[in-house]
């Protein structure tokens, strides 16, 4: 690394409520280079880059910002001095136009009056430097994406003149044609000399963007190494402190063996979207569900569940045919939905753990809740729930790891037959996925028939006693648990040979079967699609870990 740094943090110590969560760490940034910042939920990330960002004061250690010590009492100050923070939860008023939102707080005057057509201008001129004309100045922020809110973040920011940009989690809900445009985003931010401070889950994105990863753990700093001196597989065993071929539990039984009874079964299921669905899962099994994005998973996930029902076919559940015309009827068949959004349908953020685990029960047996919630304390327990403050903690404080813990609470005091879980570990640590994977096993041992929805091929795979792929909207085949990702991916696009690479198996700095696919967090889709180019590749000049932030959404969902 070459140059002075940019912004130079050192030995900085945080406390709260008589708790250390940052123990002396240490952190360079340097002008044009992507710095990651990685490890498991509460290894402190969330909490080093508030403390950046001005919204956190440091109780020890300095920040030296091009070599001068600086100290930010407040986010405002930081974005004078030139750092910026984009939060996973975008600080967005929905109701105000873009150009209102980017010079929120400051907006230009003319003669004492709010000059709009300035701000457009201004507005127009910043998205025309990273060469984003889509976005209109004058559009509401609340009819824009996820990924378009996310834009107007990043031009907030340079409006200050950004010289740091921290992102935390920034493709955690984006499609993958939105994640291409983020990289790009991102190279020609780096080529203007801006320094990107980059916190992810996902190992693909780290390894196609950082220039330099630091690792923390508890709070420590583990290491700090160069993106091209290490590989995915030593990257996790310094986030969690153990080998990641450890990470998928095994099997109950040998790939392909039946352990117990039909309890799920679906003949000729079709609506609008599906056609001629046929599969069948044991007590005892976990059935993988593959395909690329649109090819039908989550749809056969809400038919189920009876949010899209199926107006064609028969379903049984325990040999009893059923026709779910709501989720509330379909729970009380004995078959449960994990949606892939926890935060949106999954949680009553401003509610407390005990209260979200009643939610199930309140809303499908009003009147019989009280007896069947008297187990939610060992359910909780079975999940390994950690909650500092204890079950009575507002759920929007938890990581987004223990977070997912409270959602399967829920659904498992239903006492289902039948969970069928959509992109359970989306978003949470490697530590976290492994407390999931065990609970999907010790699930799949009482019995339990598990249908799988993953777009990580590493995780649908390792999980999997038999996988069923879609394309279409329709079954395209079935495979045996631990097939190849050559072999589904040839299923799911119909390939006859089965070309297509994935990049974390022909990453070069990656011996191969070394596992770190393990943890790749694949972009919603295939899982082994072709990754967009780096931002040093980029030719074109410039013109959460701990709990959740008490500003987060705060929304109920009913099963």
């Amino acid at each position: 690394m070459t140059g002075p740094p940019l912004l130079r943090m050192s030995g900085i110590t945080k406390s709260f409520l008589g708790v250390r969560v940052l123990h002396g760490v240490d952190l360079e940034l340097r002008p044009g280079r992507l710095h990651a910042l990685v490890g498991e939920n509460g290894a402190g990330k969330s909490t080093l880059m508030k403390v950046l960002a001005g919204v956190h004061r440091a109780d020890e250690g300095t920040v030296e910002l091009e070599g001068s010590p600086v100290s930010f009492e407040h986010p405002l100050q930081a974005q004078r001095a030139g750092v910026s923070t984009v939060f996973q939860e975008f600080n967005l008023l929905p109701e105000r136009t873009v150009a209102e939102n980017v010079f929120l707080g400051r907006e230009i005057r003319r003669r004492g009056w709010v000059d709009g057509r300035a701000m457009e201008r201004a507005t127009a001129a910043l998205l025309s430097d990273l060469d984003l004309r889509g976005i209109d100045p004058r559009a509401r922020v609340g009819s824009l994406s996820v990924a378009e809110q996310q834009v107007v973040e990043i031009v907030k920011a340079l409006s200050h003149d950004a010289r740091i940009i921290s992102m935390d989690e920034p493709t955690a809900a984006l499609a993958d044609h939105e994640v291409e445009t983020l990289y790009r985003i991102i190279g020609r931010l780096l080529a203007r000399g801006v320094a990107v401070l980059y916190v992810s889950h996902r190992m693909r994105e780290i390894f196609d963007l950082a220039h330099t990863i630091t690792v923390l753990k508890d709070g420590r700093l583990v290491d700090t190494v160069s993106a091209d001196a290490v590989t995915p597989t030593d990257l996790v065993r310094k986030m969690v402190g153990r080998p990641v071929s450890a990470v998928f539990p095994e099997p109950l039984t040998p790939h392909g063996e039946h352990v117990g009874r039909v309890r799920l079964s679906v003949s000729g299921g079709g609506n609008a979207q599906l056609d001629g669905i046929d599969l069948q899962v044991r007590g005892g099994e976990i059935l993988g569900l593959g395909g690329l994005q649109g090819s039908g998973r989550t749809e056969v996930a809400h038919a189920l569940f009876g949010i899209e029902r199926f107006t064609r076919g028969e379903v049984f559940v325990d040999g009893r045919r059923i026709d779910a015309r709501s989720p509330r009827q379909a729970v009380r068949a004995g078959l449960v939905l994990v949606t892939e959004d926890r935060k949106a349908q999954g949680l009553a953020l401003n509610q407390s753990i005990a209260a979200n685990g009643r939610l199930v029960l309140d809303a499908v047996w009003p009147f019989g809740s009280a007896r069947r919630a008297r187990r939610l304390p060992e359910i909780l327990s079975s999940v390994e729930l950690v909650a500092r403050a204890g079950h009575g903690q507002d759920v929007r404080y938890l990581s987004g790891g223990n977070q997912q813990k409270v959602v399967l609470a829920k659904w498992l005091a239903a006492e289902p037959g039948v969970m069928v879980l959509d992109e359970p570990t989306r978003g949470i640590d490697v530590g976290a996925k492994q407390a999931v994977y065990r609970l999907m096993r010790e699930l799949a041992a009482a019995g339990v028939a598990i249908v799988l929805i993953s777009s990580e091929l590493p995780e649908l795979i390792g999980m999997s006693d038999r996988l069923v792929v879609l394309r279409d909207g329709r079954v395209a085949g079935e495979l045996p648990g631990g097939s190849g990702e050559e072999a589904v991916m040839a299923m799911a696009t119909g390939s006859p040979h089965g070309n297509d690479p994935d990049p974390a198996v022909d990453d070069p700095r990656t011996p191969p079967g070394s596992g770190d696919e393990v943890v790749d967090d694949a972009m919603k889709g295939t899982g082994a699609s072709t990754p967009p180019p780096t931002p040093s590749a980029d030719p074109v000049p410039p013109t959460g870990d701990g709990g959740e932030d008490p500003s987060a959404r705060h929304e109920e969902a009913a099963p």
